[in-house]
């Protein structure tokens, strides 16, 4: 063997052990950017070493500052409109930050600030029974309206800057009010404020619920409160020097009207860019009309673009692939409504006189299932097309989100198919109960025949369907109890 071979193995020997004696490894953030490489080295004479070796590209500064303020693992850790929403979301509350201070100097004028007649005791009086009144309003909204929010998000995101924009307007027109309907203004300001604030706070950790994808709603709550703050403080620091280039009304009023307007446009552009992958009473009306009708399922994307903000009574009709509404549904309700229904005449009283149709009957339809439902049609022939109409929903005890979908479902194919009766027909139905039982057992019958599958093919297309959003108001479960 010459010496160019024997030399030319020894290499290769050589190089097979170093790549046998090393290990590297690859350090990654939750958003797939590389950190670091460890190289272990373990040369035939001394000690192993480590060598640390960083990215040649750092990232730069303005990146590692906006970090500060994005969710671990952006954007693998949230879900893909949560940054159009943020952006939208940002600027808006930098335009509103503007236009409080603004509505700030209004009320303090009101107050009596630089007025030498006004008494400083006078002043913290209005100021305390104004606080006073709307911490009394934040309770009873959050009474009144609390259940609701979850179901309606969208809605009451943008109705709760609706609120605090309308109270805004109120603070700076309460300088213009005598000083005895001033107290008043500035109090139903703070009711507003109130109202808003309830809104606006649960519509916003609804909304974070439904970005976060790895289990991160505390962390996301935190980031967007850091994020309001950085934006808050712009927005002060901004509207000072602005509010002291403001003498005059007419620039104030030129200067309040187009900041709400820039922040309601960008409240309304934010609230579009959410794509909900829940099903919502109105969201459930467009993907379960699309299947039946077109046997066409649609992704969350596209109901988003075809919903509503603001759908009529709340969201509580029905509607057919966003036409016409075709009846409205008290989903979630005491079995009184339904005897009510039923008593013919006798709703004031605690004893209920059913004229024809036993309860015990109604309850053996949906014996296999965990809702009972019923539907009434008015005989008043002005009433609009969602008062005609009225579909009861009663709810059993473990009562799935599963069985929810199913029971509006079967709702919306009853009132499509009361629809489609002549008007004489229809009113036959509301005073004949056991006409209108007739189309409640094949419109049952129907969604039987077609629930599972539209389920499983809703699932496909990306629809959470373990959460149902279809009740509004503090409900109740009904438990059938037999003798032993």
């Amino acid at each position: 063997m010459n010496t160019s071979t024997r030399s030319t193995q020894i290499l290769e020997s050589s190089a097979i052990r170093n790549k046998s004696n090393s290990l590297a490894i690859a350090e990654y953030d939750k958003a797939g950017s590389l950190k670091a490489k460890y190289v272990e080295s373990i040369p035939i004479i001394g000690h192993p070493r480590v060598d640390v070796l960083l990215p040649v590209r750092r990232k730069k500064i303005w990146l590692q500052l906006l970090e500060i303020f994005l969710p671990d693992g952006y954007p693998h850790s949230v879900s893909d409109d949560y940054a159009a929403y943020q952006i939208y979301d940002s600027i808006q509350a930098f335009a509103g930050s503007i236009a409080g201070m603004i509505s700030s100097r209004a009320v303090w004028e009101g107050l009596g600030v630089g007025d030498s007649l006004a008494s400083p005791t006078g002043a913290m009086l209005i100021q305390v029974i104004r606080e006073s009144t709307g911490r009394f309003a934040t309770i009873t909204f959050a009474h009144l309206f609390g259940t609701s929010i979850e179901a309606e998000c969208k809605a009451y995101r943008l109705a709760s800057d609706i609120l605090c924009d309308v109270a805004m307007v109120l603070d700076c027109l309460s300088p213009f009010f005598p000083r005895s309907i001033r107290f008043l203004v500035l109090c139903f300001s703070s009711l507003l404020y109130s109202a808003s604030g309830v809104a606006g706070n649960a519509s916003k950790s609804s909304l974070s619920g439904h970005f976060a994808k790895w289990n991160n709603l505390g962390e996301l709550n935190a980031k967007d409160a850091s994020q309001e703050t950085a934006i808050s403080l712009m927005g002060m620091i901004t509207g000072t020097f602005m509010v002291s280039l403001l003498t005059g009304p007419k620039a104030t009023w030129v200067a309040l009207i187009s900041l709400l307007a820039l922040h309601l446009f960008l409240n309304w552009k934010g609230v579009r860019a959410v794509k909900s992958r829940s099903l919502n009473r109105q969201r459930a009306n467009i993907a379960f009309s699309a299947l039946f009708s077109k046997d066409q399922v649609l992704t969350p994307v596209i109901v988003s673009e075809r919903e509503f903000i603001f759908e009529e009574r709340w969201g509580s009709v029905f509607r057919w692939n966003s036409g016409k509404v075709l009846g409205h549904c008290e989903f979630g309700v005491s079995l009184q409504e339904i005897l009510q229904s039923l008593a013919s005449g006798q709703e004031r009283m605690k004893t209920f006189h059913l004229s024809t149709l036993e309860l015990a009957n109604l309850l053996n339809i949906y014996d296999e299932e965990e809702y009972v439902l019923w539907c009434e049609a008015s005989e008043t022939v002005y009433c609009d097309a969602a008062s005609r109409v009225k579909v009861m929903v009663v709810l059993k005890d473990g009562v799935t989100p599963k069985s929810q979908l199913k029971a509006w479902f079967h709702g919306l194919l009853l009132t499509r198919r009361l629809s489609g009766q002549k008007e004489s027909e229809l009113l036959r139905a509301g005073m004949d109960q056991q006409a209108m039982l007739s189309h409640i057992q094949e419109s049952l019958r129907v969604a039987k025949e077609k629930f599972e599958d539209y389920m499983e093919r809703l699932s496909l297309a990306g629809w959470n369907l373990q959460l149902s959003l279809l009740e509004t108001r503090p409900g109740s479960r009904i438990t059938l109890e037999t003798d032993e």
